[in-house]
């Protein structure tokens, strides 16, 4: 039952081209898309009903994909990633019928998309390092197709650079695994937290947790290993741009939080310290290069790293606290980059330009674009009452617990950093004078404005009533900490 929503995903990718090809054929260019759209909303029925089914327990079910000794668990923490892929995902898809139908293969697209989906699915609902790899290696072959999707010059540089970053990070990581292999032989996390969880460190532990740290910090765009992403999501189609964004390196974070509290439990204590360093500087480096950003699109993929760093925190700390504020972190960021990068993209389909310089007014021309906007803006610089505001707030909290005030300032001054390049956004769409381009702007159609307006719902409702998403968070937290 586990593999259901799996399984109705590959099997939707394997068949979308056919659809896409009947559709072509008889003049229906959107078909490929509404049927992606049914694939997303069944799989994400599928992970609902498993929920309701496991009702918080823990357990564990052979592959279906593999006679190896693949298998899959499921628990809290993995339902609340799998909740964000899939309802990202399903709103990213339904926005990219309009915002695609012009672009072609769109049945590769939407393939690629469904497979980007199930590998990530997979990689949370995995019960071992095997597992896990498989699933990443699905995740990130489909997303570098996405990313070169449209066939010209910057999505292609940007699409090989990505490929040539995460084969390097995905061959670090397999290295790590044959070690920890070597070490346990077992590769099943129950196992390996039971085996090494206590073992006595030595320099070979410390050398597997730097090769897991590099082969996953690649694709969580940890810095100094982030360098592919600005490329990346600038380039991409902008619902890509979201799910890059919102979920694919948020699920490279996963990866490292999953293996540090299990295979590699005892040495991570010794890298904590290392883990905040690597924290600050990469929310600062974040901000820093998101101030000099005119192209909006990589603005917003700085900021993508400025918040990896924040939810560095949670693995830097390791406590309750500290783990139920990067948990939680994780879903809003969700919203609120989802929401960011999908009014970008539909002020790039009305007026075909991503600079800053030429947006100046469209707020006027596109009010209801404009005002998801602004919110999910106010919302990833903290203002209290909308989601990220609560996220941060706990982390902050979690570093003051445990006594690492200069942690907490470091989050707090910036947050004040971003919401210069936040802000300025939003003043140029709202208080500039219309420049040529924006004067001629019309609101985006509503199959786009949709999923907007239901992400930025969501910044606001989160933000007044976190109570049911902090729960979920803390009890993921418990979950890893405990591994129950």
């Amino acid at each position: 039952m586990l593999t259901l929503p799996l399984n109705i995903l590959f099997i939707f990718a394997v068949t979308t081209p056919a659809v896409g090809y009947l559709g072509n054929k008889y003049g229906y260019r959107n078909l490929c898309g509404v049927y992606a759209l049914i694939g997303v909303f069944l799989a994400g029925y599928a992970v609902y009903d498993l929920y309701l089914v496991a009702s918080g327990g823990v357990y564990v079910f052979p592959s279906d994909f593999t006679r190896l000794f693949a298998h899959f668990r499921i628990d809290t923490l993995g339902f609340f990633m799998a909740f964000i892929q899939v309802g990202l995902g399903l709103l990213a898809t339904l926005y990219s019928i309009r915002y695609m139908e012009e672009k072609w293969p769109t049945p590769l697209y939407y393939s690629s998309l469904l497979a980007m989906i199930g590998g990530m699915m997979g990689v949370v609902f995995a019960a071992d390092l095997f597992t896990l790899f498989v699933f990443w290696e699905l995740m990130c072959i489909s997303s570098y197709m996405l990313v070169a999707f449209d066939r010209e010059w910057e999505p292609i540089e940007a699409g090989l650079k990505y490929l040539l970053m995460s084969a390097a990070g995905s061959a670090t990581f397999l290295y790590g695994i044959s070690l920890i292999y070597g070490f346990a032989g077992s590769l099943d996390f129950v196992t390996l937290a039971s085996t090494l969880g206590q073992a006595p460190i030595n320099r070979w532990f410390n050398f597997t947790y730097l090769l897991i740290f590099v082969g996953l910090g690649i694709k969580a765009a940890v810095v100094p290993l982030h360098t592919w992403l600005p490329d990346a999501h600038s380039a991409a189609p902008t619902p890509i741009s979201a799910m890059l964004s919102g979920i694919v390196i948020e699920t490279g974070l996963y990866a490292m939080f999953r293996v540090s509290y299990t295979a590699l439990a005892s040495i991570h204590v010794e890298w904590m310290l290392i883990l905040a360093v690597f924290s600050i500087i990469t929310m600062t480096l974040g901000n820093l290069s998101a101030l000099l950003q005119k192209d909006l699109k990589r603005l917003l993929a700085y900021s993508s790293i400025a918040h990896i760093g924040y939810m560095l925190v949670g693995l830097s700390i390791g406590t309750e606290l500290a783990l139920t504020g990067s948990f939680l972190h994780i879903f809003n960021h969700a919203l609120m980059k989802g929401t960011a990068f999908l009014c970008t993209g539909a002020i790039l389909y009305r007026l075909g330009t991503r600079d800053l310089d030429k947006i100046g007014g469209v707020g006027r021309k596109m009010p209801i674009t404009a005002i998801a906007f602004g919110v999910s803006l106010l919302a990833l610089s903290g203002l209290p009452g909308l989601n990220g505001f609560v996220s941060e707030l706990t982390l902050v909290l979690s570093t003051l617990e445990e006594g690492f005030l200069w942690l907490g300032i470091a989050v707090i001054l910036n947050t004040a950093i971003s919401a210069g390049y936040y802000l300025r956004i939003f003043r140029t769409m709202m208080q500039s004078p219309p420049t040529e381009l924006a004067e001629e702007a019309e609101e985006a159609p509503v199959s786009m404005l949709v999923p907007i307006c239901l992400l930025a719902t969501f910044i606001v409702v989160f933000g007044i009533w976190p109570d049911i998403v902090l729960d979920l968070a803390r009890q993921a937290a418990q979950g890893l900490l405990g591994l129950i």
